[in-house]
C-alpha cells in the first residue's frame, strides 16, 4: 500500500495473522519481520520513498509475517544487488530452517536455486510447461554458499541444471504439437 510506512505494510500482514497478539506484540513481530529482510533502518518511509530493491524487501517481509503454511515466493530476490541478495537468501534459509516449513522457491537464477533448494523442478518451455526434470540441488542442509563450493559435487549439482537448460534452450525439447484446426469437408 502506497500509502503506508514499511512498518505499516508489514503491520497488515501482522494484524490478519495474528489478531489477537497485543499492540506491543504486533509491533515487535513487525520489528522483527522488517529487521530480517535489513530494512530497520527505513521502518518510517512510505514506498515513494524506497528504491526497487528495498520495495522487494518489503515484499519479502509482508509474505513472511503472514506465516503461510507453504511459502510460494516468485523471484523474490530478482530485484536485489549482489549483497543484499545474498544476505536474504541466507536470512530465507535460515527462516525455512527454523520453522522446519516446505517452501516453493520460483527463480532463474541457477546459483540460487542451488544454494536454496533441496531439489530443483526444471520446466519445459512455452505457455503449456511442464516438469521437464527434477533434480537434487546441493549437500544436506544447512549449507552455506562456501560450504557448497567446497563440496565435491557442486559442479555437478550446477552442470545437471544447466546441461537441461542448454538443451532446451537450443530447441531440442520436445514440444507439445499445436492442435490442428479440423478442416470441415463440403
Amino acid at each position: 500500500m502506497q500509502w503506508l510506512t514499511v512498518s505499516g505494510n508489514v503491520g497488515l500482514a501482522v494484524d490478519t495473522v495474528y489478531p489477537g497478539l497485543s499492540r506491543a506484540e504486533k509491533t515487535e513481530k513487525v520489528a522483527h519481520y522488517v529487521k530480517t529482510v535489513g530494512l530497520s533502518h527505513a521502518a518510517t518511509r512510505r514506498q515513494a520513498e524506497l528504491s526497487g530493491g528495498m520495495r522487494q524487501r518489503v515484499n519479502v517481509a509482508h509474505a513472511l509475517a503472514m506465516n503461510p503454511e507453504v511459502p510460494l515466493l516468485d523471484e523474490p530476490l530478482s530485484a536485489l544487488d549482489a549483497l543484499i541478495r545474498a544476505n536474504l537468501a541466507d536470512e530465507i534459509e535460515r527462516i525455512w530452517e527454523g520453522e522446519r516449513k516446505t517452501c516453493v522457491l520460483i527463480t532463474n537464477d541457477v546459483d540460487e536455486a542451488i544454494v536454496l533448494a533441496d531439489r530443483v523442478v526444471m520446466m519445459t518451455n512455452g505457455p503449456q510447461a511442464t516438469i521437464g526434470k527434477i533434480a537434487e540441488a546441493g549437500p544436506p542442509r544447512p549449507c552455506t554458499r562456501k560450504a557448497l563450493l567446497e563440496h565435491p559435487d557442486d559442479y555437478t549439482y550446477r552442470q545437471e541444471v544447466l546441461e537441461f537448460l542448454e538443451k532446451y534452450e537450443h530447441g531440442t525439447n520436445p514440444k507439445p504439437k499445436p492442435a490442428q484446426p479440423a478442416l470441415a469437408a463440403e
